[in-house]
């Protein structure tokens, strides 16, 4: 069932990325409320995760269970070792993928004071220091780890602008900081580096063959039905309101055809010169335009299963999925 924005609650301030608006950013964290900012790969809904209570509003906020962890941004490599404990091979994929797309999990120190919630109840913590220069700012500034997942509501399409984070969440948010359209527009790639093979939770903004290239070894996947140690591990997630056909050729009587490629009968088409980098960029955003009560479904063509397209196809095949 389509359901419309939820324009009938209040509005949150939407700031255009700046000094002035991170400093009243920082005040609200530091007051326990929650502010959504940019990052390279979608807004996030940040507040702090030493703090219980906030943790808790996020959860509230985005109607998520309460079993299901969330990221723990940090603006630089101090930060991130005083919550987590990085042995030599996961130093080294910081070193060359941060600040970047890619969240590590690791085991969490005793003495990180994130809170029990934000790691729901896990002895790791997943964290990442994003690209976006602004995010880092906020990040560095705010002088604590954020918890921050993605800034809508659980299950959801994921927001790669401010307008998008304003019309799902509207004022359970303080403050939206509009830093423009995400480049990535895919969630950040989830490893697991705390035992001692590591396992592929979320494909996302850093490729799985780089990784592998890095480690110098094969990366297990997380097959379906695994414990949920990550955000994005859902079996239905990213939904739209329509339901979802993927490997479509052509859209059947009163569908949407997202394409991919040349597609000339394509309502949307996520990139003409089948570009993977443009079609991650596009996919939240056209799929929310095509959300809308003029069609009865979304049918998408297929997109190849490498690089990117891996990432691209995982939030397809859960946004197909049957709903919870």
């Amino acid at each position: 069932m389509w359901l419309a924005p939820r324009h009938n609650v209040a509005m949150p301030s939407i700031l255009p990325l700046d000094d002035r608006s991170i400093a009243i950013a920082v005040e609200h964290i530091r007051a326990g409320r929650l502010v959504a900012f940019p990052t390279e790969t979608v807004y996030g809904l940040g507040g702090d995760a030493t703090n219980g209570a906030a943790v808790a509003a996020i959860f509230e906020a985005k109607g998520r269970p309460r079993f299901n962890p969330l990221i723990v941004h940090v603006p630089d490599m101090i930060a991130a070792r005083r919550i987590g404990d990085f042995d030599k091979r996961t130093e080294e994929l910081a070193s060359r993928f941060w600040p970047g797309p890619l969240t590590l999990v690791v085991k969490r120190r005793a003495d990180s004071g994130i809170s029990e919630l934000a790691s729901a109840g896990l002895e790791t913590v997943a964290i990442r220091m994003p690209a976006d220069r602004g995010a880092r700012t906020f990040l560095a500034e705010a002088n604590r780890p954020l918890a921050a997942p993605s800034a809508n509501r659980s299950g959801k399409i994921s927001p790669t602008t401010a307008q998008h984070v304003a019309d799902e969440l509207g004022d359970a948010v303080a403050l939206i900081l509009d830093g423009g359209a995400c480049e990535v527009g895919l969630e950040s790639t989830v490893l697991d580096m705390s035992g001692e093979t590591p396992v592929l939770l979320r494909p996302g903004g850093a490729a799985l063959e780089e990784l592998e290239e890095a480690l110098g070894r094969k990366i297990e996947i997380a097959g379906p039905g695994a414990a949920i140690a990550s955000p994005g591990m859902l079996e239905s997630h990213y939904a739209p309101g329509l339901p979802l056909r993927m490997e479509a050729a052509r859209a059947a009587a009163g569908e949407a055809l997202l394409g991919f490629g040349p597609a000339p009968a394509a309502t949307l088409n996520l990139s003409e010169s089948g570009d993977m980098r443009e079609a991650a960029a596009n996919l939240f955003a056209m799929l929310r335009t095509l959300d809308r009560p003029d069609f009865a479904a979304i049918a998408v063509m297929p997109i190849p299963e490498q690089g990117l397209g891996r990432a691209i196809n995982d939030r397809l095949r859960r946004a197909a999925a049957p709903r919870c």
